[in-house]
């Protein structure tokens, strides 16, 4: 998979099979969408090519109170090259002079000039351009290219999109937000060295750094995590940690059971399987220890039983 970066790219490039959007989370929808642009590419003699934006466009919009994001762009990224999802993506930088370009403009200069575009799949509520007054029917009036859109897909009898899956992990559904998905729930990032408060307590922690500034969850969680050696259980925390701090800042401490070494600078790949309880402030470090071992125990409990599921 070819990613190009930045800003709009004016020649050079094949004529390409597209379709447009964030693709927040890369869920079963999304899945679906990119599946049919490739049988149709296929039938055409096309690569396919993905267009999304960084950042994206609601953050860019709602700087104060931005959305929560379900993946990071490597993530997104990732698992797209992973999955064989796509031949080339396109990462525009949304930015004041994006935000203003007409729809007309971005048909003629992006879709036409820029990406070279034969085919183009879109999503059934798709706008765009300036207002959004871009629709289906301008994008089906250019004669350069085939529009199609791409109707929504049930899972479960609900209509698969990332806000349901922001919804579904809010409320510590994680089994319904992986059947969304079609996997659990996972980020990644960089160990950072943190407070080591942890392991003055008996639970040693990762400290995950992850660029966003609102997660799309929050709790105590039963994970497993991918080291750059093997993968291990463990429990996460992840929120503001009110016992021990009194900033607004959110972080991901992971206890990763069973493990021994350093983990600092390595990047970690933490799927979230079950989620325990809320954050809760304990009035002393011994009820804050106390209620660790309970999670670390109920957490060892479900990998078990899972474990034994899967046997």
């Amino acid at each position: 998979m070819r990613v190009y970066m930045g800003s709009m790219r004016t020649s050079g490039l094949a004529a390409c099979a597209l379709t447009i959007g964030n693709f927040d989370g890369v869920h079963l929808g999304h899945q679906n969408m990119l599946a049919r642009l490739r049988a149709e590419a296929d039938a055409r003699g096309l690569p396919t090519a993905l267009l999304t934006f960084e950042p994206h466009p609601r953050e860019f919009f709602c700087r104060d109170d931005p959305p929560s994001r379900l993946s990071t762009l490597r993530d997104k990224l990732d698992f797209l090259a992973e999955q064989r999802l796509v031949d080339e993506v396109f990462v525009y930088r949304f930015n004041p002079a994006f935000a203003r370009m007409s729809a007309q403009d971005f048909v003629d200069r992006v879709l036409v000039g820029a990406l070279n575009t034969r085919y183009l799949l879109i999503g059934d509520d798709f706008q765009f351009g300036a207002k959004r007054q871009g629709d289906f029917a301008l994008l089906s009036s250019c004669p350069a290219f085939v529009t199609e859109a791409m109707p929504s897909v049930l899972v479960a009898g609900e209509r698969a999109s990332s806000t349901l899956v922001r919804e579904r992990l809010a409320a510590g559904d994680l089994s319904a937000a992986a059947r969304l998905l079609g996997r659990p729930y996972q980020l990644s990032g960089r160990v950072m060295h943190g407070k080591k408060l942890g392991r003055t307590l008996g639970f040693p922690t990762a400290n995950i750094h992850l660029p966003h500034r609102r997660p799309a969850l929050e709790g105590v969680f039963v994970v497993e995590v991918d080291t750059p050696g093997a993968t291990f259980g463990g429990v996460a925390s992840f929120g503001k940690n009110p016992t021990v701090d009194t900033g607004d800042d959110y972080k991901l401490e992971v206890h990763l059971f069973d493990f021994a070494g350093e983990l600092y600078g390595q990047r970690l790949r933490v799927r979230f399987l079950k989620k325990l309880r809320d954050e809760a402030r304990y009035d002393t470090l011994d009820a804050l220890v106390a209620q660790i071992e309970r999670d670390a125990a109920s957490a060892r409990s479900y990998l078990t039983s899972l474990q034994r599921e899967q046997a």
